[in-house]
């Protein structure tokens, strides 16, 4: 993500599309070239507006149905599948026209194949991951989805260098087989770490631009992540341990970039603590400030639990940081 040194994880609050879009787009498209914009989503508008909505909705030739207990799949599309497709088109709609003209990074986020596999339900009302076969299914039909969707974007901002995040929050629940069966007095069995690391590595190739595999969650393993071919990883640092700033110097040490998540989403951090929490992460691990090159600075999480204001402020307190942090690399 050359350039790029500020941006968002995802979500955003409320419930106007057109906002959220021109929102991001004027905090991050600044004058000195450091924030890398998103397109944003918003969970507020409803069932379809979030993230296992949205990635639902990008499967092809396997349909979904919203039942109480969550999206299951089914043998047909129906209203909730459409309504899920309307709002995409809504997304596109309000990119192509915030963008118009646009050249430069442009970041889409898609929930990965472990975290669907984990959330979606079989016709039986059982997780998908429970099943090896319907999890080939989806990986598949996902990583068509995907593409699709990647292909969508170029067509509307042709001159933006597309960037494919894939979200996968749910990734340590899956290896550690801690997901409730559907009747809750028993556990999903665990997926074995090669077999979740194969499915990442297949859908991250498909992208031939560049990629971040994001985890917000503090067990999420980077040995792992880094392992699977992601241009970069994004993290939650807001309460990272030692250990936990050690690997990140291992990451970088890699060559795979590291998105830092070094805001919490509840606002409670300044750009000055912000700074502080990753300077002293960095010395801790002994790396030198020059690694910061591989950094992006940004919120640990989505930012759709607070106010617009509120994510606006954030949003910019990773933008001060970066700012802060650049200006403190040059020469």
């Amino acid at each position: 993500m050359p350039g790029a040194r500020a941006t968002g994880i995802g979500s955003w609050p409320g419930r106007s599309t057109r906002e959220a879009v021109r929102t991001v787009r004027d905090l991050l498209v600044d004058g000195d070239g450091l924030g890398l914009p998103y397109l944003p989503e918003t969970p507020g508008r409803g069932p379809g507006a979030d993230m296992i909505g949205r990635a639902a909705g990008l499967l092809v030739d396997l349909h979904v149905d919203l039942q109480p207990s969550g999206w299951r799949l089914v043998d047909r599309p129906g209203h909730d599948a459409g309504r899920t497709a309307a709002l995409l088109r809504e997304d596109l709609d309000e990119l192509a026209e915030a963008y118009d003209g646009y050249t430069g990074p442009l970041k889409v986020q898609v929930c990965g194949p472990w975290t669907l596999a984990a959330t979606l339900e079989l016709t039986r009302g059982e997780r998908v991951v429970s099943d090896p076969g319907a999890v080939a299914d989806l990986l598949a039909s996902l990583a068509e989805g995907a593409a699709a969707h990647v292909a969508a974007v170029r067509r509307l901002v042709p001159a933006a260098e597309v960037v494919l995040q894939v979200d996968e929050p749910a990734l340590p629940a899956v290896l550690e087989g801690s997901l409730p069966t559907a009747s809750g007095y028993g556990r999903v069995r665990a997926v074995d770490a090669q077999v979740v690391a194969g499915g990442l590595r297949d859908l991250l190739a498909l992208h031939d631009g560049p990629t971040v595999l994001h985890s917000c969650h503090p067990r999420t393993p980077l040995p792992l992540l880094r392992s699977v071919g992601a241009g970069a990883v994004a993290v939650d640092l807001v309460e990272a341990s030692p250990v936990r700033w050690e690997s990140v110097a291992a990451t970088l040490e890699a060559g795979t970039g590291v998105v830092a998540g070094v805001l919490a989403t509840d606002g409670s951090t300044s750009d000055t603590d912000a700074h502080r929490r990753l300077v002293d992460g960095l010395d801790r691990a002994g790396i030198s400030l020059d690694a910061a090159r591989g950094l992006v600075v940004s919120p640990a999480c989505g930012l759709a639990g607070l106010t617009p204001q509120g994510a606006r402020s954030v949003q910019r307190a990773a933008l001060d940081t970066a700012r802060r942090l650049l200006e403190e690399l040059e020469p």
